[in-house]
């Protein structure tokens, strides 16, 4: 068993209070969500208006399946242009 886990922090641009930040977050977890089948929350900075640290984890047999869904959700938020990637770390267990 194969567990790919990574945390994104993200800058968002259209946050002028923290409604306006949770409901950029909350859809982009939820696409994510349903297009790719990972576990996904938000994890950190919950406070900060306009900056937050997402969490998503994967579980399969085959480390290649494993990257290519991490570097498939990572292309996805960086395609979304509500948002920017400014930091992100990957674990592969």
């Amino acid at each position: 068993m194969i567990i790919g886990a990574c945390t994104i922090e993200l800058f968002i641009y259209e946050a002028n209070s923290l409604k306006d930040k949770r409901q950029v977050v909350k859809s982009i977890i939820g696409k994510i969500q349903s297009r790719f089948n990972v576990s996904i929350a938000e994890v950190g900075l919950n406070d900060t208006w306009r900056k937050s640290i997402i969490g998503f984890a994967c579980v399969s047999n085959d480390t290649a399946h494993t990257n290519s869904i991490i570097s498939n959700v990572i292309n996805f938020i960086e395609n979304d242009g509500r948002v920017e990637i400014t930091n992100y770390d990957i674990e592969i267990l």
